[in-house]
């Protein structure tokens, strides 16, 4: 021991507050919405509730295409248990595991109740990433070296390409292709956006369409990891159970909510332009269409002329 405490266990691990790519996006388009909101007295009438209506939507459809890809909790689980807490030791720790499955890797949350116990501070929230480029099992290692609580490290064993679940291959290729399908969701909202500002908006409705196919795309490639049968992750007589998190519902949400609009947007070019053109501000001022000339100047020579 070195003063009261393991040598594998210098530091003092904190828990994660937020994914700083997250903070950047909410940022970047919060910037966005208050520069419309600082615009939107300049629309008059009834077009300055359309304005923001549309805009708004807008915005928050495209948020979420974008926050979900990093996100870690399209699959969330919590359990909780009294278990060892350290190797080497039989002393047991109450305290609540949590599982936080995103597109990119795992999110592992120890967390005590109470938080201090045994002389520890008990609230440790560790990230272990499958995306391309990353590698998990030397993760994995690497919290053996740092000699994380035994909690995480048997819930993120599981996870291993060693382990004998077998699940580490259908969640990497899983959420590889659902970011892939939300990338391609994300510019077809940006194409729609801009068909949207020309005189036909059928067309943006159509890409609405597209955006939201490729919403339920990526849904059902990330599902397809409940083909492959999840090892139980068993703490003594309870067991850590997962089942689809917030951003997997959100995303649907989202989802529905673009093929809704497109489905909307289409079925009103065909069957009421005239209501479509006045909710996307489309009408020219009837003024300039019947104004007549009040005064015709004729070249007498012409008239002379015959002609």
């Amino acid at each position: 021991l070195f003063d009261g405490v393991y040598p594998f266990y210098p530091q003092k691990r904190k828990a994660a507050l937020l994914d700083i790519n997250i903070v950047i996006v909410i940022a970047v388009f919060l910037t966005f919405t208050c520069s419309f909101l600082l615009i939107i007295p300049g629309i008059r009438g009834r077009a300055r509730l359309y304005w923001t209506l549309r805009v708004l939507l807008s915005l928050m459809a495209g948020v979420v295409i974008v926050v979900v890809q990093f996100t870690g909790d399209w699959e969330t689980g919590w359990v909780k248990a009294n278990t060892s807490y350290k190797s080497f030791s039989g002393a047991l720790v109450n305290v609540d595991i949590g599982l936080h499955v995103g597109l990119a890797g795992v999110n592992v949350t120890l967390m005590g109740n109470p938080v201090n116990q045994i002389n520890e501070t008990i609230n440790y929230n560790e990230h272990f990433a499958w995306s391309f480029g990353a590698d998990y099992d030397h993760s994995y290692s690497e919290g053996l070296e740092r000699g994380l609580p035994n909690p995480i490290l048997y819930v993120a064993e599981k996870f291993t390409t060693q382990s004998p679940c077998g699940v580490h291959r259908q969640y990497r290729i899983s959420g590889h292709y659902a970011s892939a399908t939300l990338w391609v969701a994300f510019c077809t909202w940006l194409i729609s956006n801009m068909l949207f500002s020309m005189p036909v908006p059928v067309y943006g409705g159509y890409m609405l369409l597209v955006t939201g196919a490729f919403m339920i795309f990526s849904l059902l490639s990330f599902s397809t990891v409940r083909n492959s049968p999840m090892c139980p992750i068993q703490f003594g007589t309870t067991a850590l159970l997962i089942g689809y998190g917030g951003s997997f519902w959100l995303t649907l949400a989202i989802g529905l909510l673009c093929s809704v609009e497109g489905i909307t947007v289409v079925t009103l070019h065909y069957f009421d332009l005239d209501l479509l053109k006045t909710f996307f501000d489309l009408h020219e001022d009837k003024a300039d269409e019947c104004q007549e000339m009040t005064e015709v100047y004729i070249n007498p020579h012409f008239v002379n002329d015959g002609l």
